[in-house]
This record gives C-alpha cells, sequence and structure tokens, in this order.
C-alpha cells in the first residue's frame, strides 16, 4: 500500500498527500498534538476483545471481534473539552467503523458516552439492518446519507468542537455544522449523548470491518470558548422528531430541491446543516423547460460536479424520453416525473397546474383518463420517483377524497409495484393523501420526501413526518438511489 496514496472523492476535491516532517513541524507550531507514534500503541487502551487493533505500517489497524481503542495519554490528560481533532482513515469494503469524541473507557459494548462519526462506506449492515448513515455522519444526529469517499483509499476526517458547535469535514469540505440545543432531543438508548468533555476512541466494529487510522492530531483549545457565539438555539418539536428518526436510521432526504427563486446550492447545504434534512438537487428536463437535449443535460451536469447532493433529473411531460439518450440519464443519481402532463380528452396536451390549460367537462371521464395515464407512465417511463402523486386540477381539488376512489389508488399503486418506483410524499401539496399512502406501503411500496420548491423556502419536510407517524413507516420503508447497472433507463430497456 502507498501511504501517500491519492484519495479520489466524489466531491472532487484535491487529493490526500502524505504527512511529511516539515508538515509535521508546521502542525507543531501550530498546536497541533500527536495521539499516536506511528509504532506503538503506548497511551491507547483496548476494551473487549484486546487483540483486535494492532500497529501495521504506521497505522493503528483493527481487524477482529468487537472493541473499542480509548486514547489514554498524556496529552490533554486525555480529557478534551474544545479541540480540533484530524486524523487519515482508510477502510476496507462493508466496514463500519468511527471515532468517538467526550467518551470515557468502556470495558465492553459500544461506548454510552459522547457523540460518534460515523466511518461507513459500503457497510450493507447485518442481521436484516441496513446501515444507512454514511462517513462524516455525526451519527443519529446530522447523517449524511450519500458517499463521499472511497474505500482502499486514505481520506483525511477533521472533528471540531467549540461550545455546543460540532463541525466535521471530508478531505476538507465541511458536512456536518451542528449546533446542540439548550434543550438537547433526549434518546433513552443513548443518554450520554450530550456535548461535554472526554476522551477519543477508535471503534473496531465487527470481525468484517477492516480499517486502518494514522495521523492522529489534537490541538486543544480554551476550555472557556462561548457556547452560543451567535445567540443560543433551541428545538422544536420538529427538530426533536427529526432526530428522533435520524437515530432510528430513516434517509431524510428531500429529493425534490430546485435552485429556484433565487436558491443557491450553498443555502441549501446550509438549510441541511440546521435541520438535518439532506437533499437532492433536481433539474427540470423536457418541452418547455430550459433543458430538451442530452447537451443541456451534460452541461447541468458539469455546475453540479464536486457537490455534495444527490443530483436528480425531472422527466417533463411525456415526450422526454425521445428527446434524451439512456446514457445521458444514467448519469443522474435519480430520475423523476409526475402526471401533470397529460393529453386531456380533446386529444390536448395540457398541463393539470395552469387553469388556462384544464378543461374537464366530466369529472369521472377525466380520472379515468388521469389514471390511464397515470398507469402508461409508470410502465413505460424508466424512473425512479413519482412526484406529485395523485395531483388534481385546482377544479377538482375539493373532491379529492371522492374522485380518488380504493379502486384507482390501487391501480396506480399496482403499476408502481410491478415497476419498482417510489412514491414521493411531497410537503407542497401534501400529496398523495393519507389512505393511499396506507395502501402503498401495505403493498411494499417505497417512499421518498419531497418540496418541490418555487422559492427558497424548503421547509423541513412536515408532510412526510406526518405521514410517517400517521402509517407507520419505518426507515426500511423509504427508498435510496440505486448503484450504477441498476437504474431503471439501464435496465427497463430490457424488458
Amino acid at each position: 500500500m502507498n501511504p501517500f496514496s491519492v484519495s479520489a472523492l466524489r466531491v472532487g476535491l484535491v487529493g490526500l498527500l502524505g504527512c511529511s516532517s516539515i508538515g509535521r513541524s508546521a502542525e507543531a507550531a501550530d498546536g497541533w498534538l500527536s495521539l499516536f507514534d506511528g509504532r506503538t500503541l503506548v497511551g491507547w487502551q483496548a476494551s473487549e476483545h484486546q487483540g483486535g487493533f494492532q500497529v501495521s505500517d504506521g497505522a493503528i489497524a483493527f481487524g477482529g471481534a468487537r472493541s473499542h481503542l480509548f486514547y489514554a495519554g498524556a496529552v490533554g490528560k486525555a480529557d478534551f473539552k474544545n479541540f480540533e481533532f484530524k486524523a487519515e482513515v482508510l477502510t476496507r469494503p462493508f466496514a463500519n467503523s468511527g471515532i468517538y469524541f467526550h467518551t470515557a473507557f468502556q470495558a465492553d459494548g459500544f461506548p454510552k458516552q459522547g457523540f460518534e462519526v460515523q466511518v461507513a462506506n459500503t457497510h450493507q449492515g447485518a442481521g436484516g439492518y441496513v446501515e444507512l448513515k454514511k462517513t462524516g455522519s455525526l451519527y443519529g444526529y446530522r447523517n449524511l446519507n450519500q458517499q463521499l469517499v472511497k474505500d482502499n483509499e486514505w481520506f483525511r476526517l477533521h472533528v471540531a468542537v467549540r461550545g455546543k458547535r460540532v463541525q466535521v469535514r471530508l478531505n476538507d469540505l465541511l458536512v456536518v455544522d451542528y449546533v446542540e440545543p439548550e434543550n438537547p432531543p433526549g434518546d433513552p438508548a443513548r443518554p450520554g449523548r450530550r456535548l461535554g468533555h472526554g476522551t477519543f476512541a477508535l471503534q473496531g466494529h465487527d470481525p468484517e470491518s477492516k480499517v486502518m487510522f494514522r495521523n492522529l492530531l489534537v490541538k486543544p483549545l480554551p476550555d472557556d470558548l462561548p457556547d452560543y457565539p451567535d445567540g443560543p438555539v433551541r428545538f422544536d418539536a420538529v427538530d426533536a422528531q427529526i432526530v428522533k428518526l435520524s437515530t432510528a436510521n430513516y434517509p431524510l432526504v428531500d429529493f425534490h430541491t430546485h435552485l429556484k427563486g433565487g436558491l443557491t446550492l450553498e443555502a441549501v447545504r446550509q438549510h441541511t446543516f440546521k435541520t438535518g434534512i439532506n437533499h437532492g438537487v433536481a433539474v427540470n428536463c423536457g418541452l418547455g423547460f430550459a433543458i430538451t437535449n442530452d447537451a443541456g443535460l451534460g452541461d447541468f451536469l458539469k455546475t453540479m460536479a464536486g457537490q455534495p447532493v444527490f443530483v436528480g433529473m425531472q422527466a417533463e411531460g411525456r415526450e422526454w424520453p425521445t428527446l434524451f439518450s439512456p446514457a445521458a440519464v444514467a448519469r443522474f443519481d435519480y430520475v423523476f416525473t409526475d402526471s401533470m402532463t397529460i393529453f386531456d380528452h380533446r386529444g390536448q396536451r395540457a398541463r393539470l397546474w395552469l387553469k388556462e390549460e384544464v378543461e374537464i367537462p366530466d369529472p369521472q371521464a377525466f380520472m379515468n383518463n388521469l389514471v390511464d395515464t397515470i398507469v402508461k407512465i409508470l410502465n413505460e417511463e424508466p424512473v425512479d420517483i413519482y412526484a406529485n402523486p395523485t395531483f388534481l386540477p385546482e377544479i377538482l381539488a375539493g373532491k379529492y377524497d371522492a374522485l380518488w376512489t380504493p379502486e384507482r389508488m390501487q391501480r396506480v399503486i399496482a403499476a408502481a409495484k410491478q415497476n419498482g418506483v417510489a412514491i414521493e410524499l411531497n410537503s407542497r401539496y401534501r400529496l398523495p393523501g393519507v389512505q393511499f399512502v396506507k395502501l402503498a406501503k401495505q403493498a411494499g411500496l417505497k417512499f421518498t420526501l419531497g418540496v418541490n420548491n418555487t422559492d427558497p423556502q424548503l421547509g423541513r419536510a412536515e408532510y412526510a413526518l406526518e405521514m410517517i407517524q400517521a402509517c407507520g413507516l419505518s426507515y426500511q420503508d423509504f427508498w435510496m438511489p440505486k448503484p450504477d447497472g441498476q437504474k431503471p433507463v439501464q435496465t427497463k430497456r430490457a424488458r
């Protein structure tokens, strides 16, 4: 293994360089102190199954039964409140690990005190549990659901605590910026998840989790830094629910975010930091929209290169499959469409959100045509998500419950199930209705979050949170993007 290998982040950052003696001297002059001598485990104390941690090629390597390695050396008397910490980490495929801070030695089990920064790129889970919290997550409090670094390549992990603020960086990219509120949400299973003080610990999760750590450094900061330099922070009930769901492994990703109305990508990231809701940024593609061909798709994707968000294509109108090549579409993380553009009883193209294009002499005939259209979309168009589901034009919206009969709902649900299409829980229109969601869950469909914003106001996925509670949705009921080679645009054509 080359200790100076380049770490190829999806976010496209500058590669990882090994620390030279000059670099280490500069770090020492800047207040950085080493926690690991590169040769022995002096200053470290292992918990259960102590043989799992070894020193190999200048790194702490784990491979064995569950164990945690706690720092117990002289630096800071192994007790840190405000600090900066950094390490270089390398994971093997499917590894699960983490770095704890503000923790304390524990003879066995997972540390009960302090916070964990997750290290898990491709870990699949075990025993029916699918781990969705990726490397860089502040475990359960601010999760990353997107893999940003690769296995088998060294990457830099940086953690800073100042007062009640925790920041996590991967290869210098800020991925978590969490402020613990004055009224932190309680977790009966983890009452020690509070900022305070303590030591660091490296996690050895299980025998299949091979991971290495090197160049572990800490810069102690003054203990009297203010808790809330920008003013106090308090959580409301929605904030607390988001943390509760994040801890329970729900992938809270709004896949229907648009950069519209002055909303910038940086504002999207700040929204994630503040709320814990991750995002997929989507662009409208089709007739009547800015992007109508492969060249337009490519130009948009260039603007999103290296950004720590999912990137989606909103396929507009029924003509879109003829406008874009499968290869170009497959470059997106996901594709979604809706049934808001149809051909009506006159054979005319009608956009149902525009009053001037809607003519409905017979509501029942309209509904039959709408359901036929939705089923055709789900059967024929290579999409991942059915967005704005069950939308009705304004003239009929007040009769939603009467017009969306169980039979009509079941037809749509059956088509979505057959084609593996997820159902969006749309906060803008508060769709679909609760009965549809319950029937879709019974059928085994997956769900996604979606705001479909037209301005910078992104909300906090309130409607989806309501449906989770009202319909008993579990984290397993939520969809995540498929890997390359398994996307509908790549598989549907073979049917």
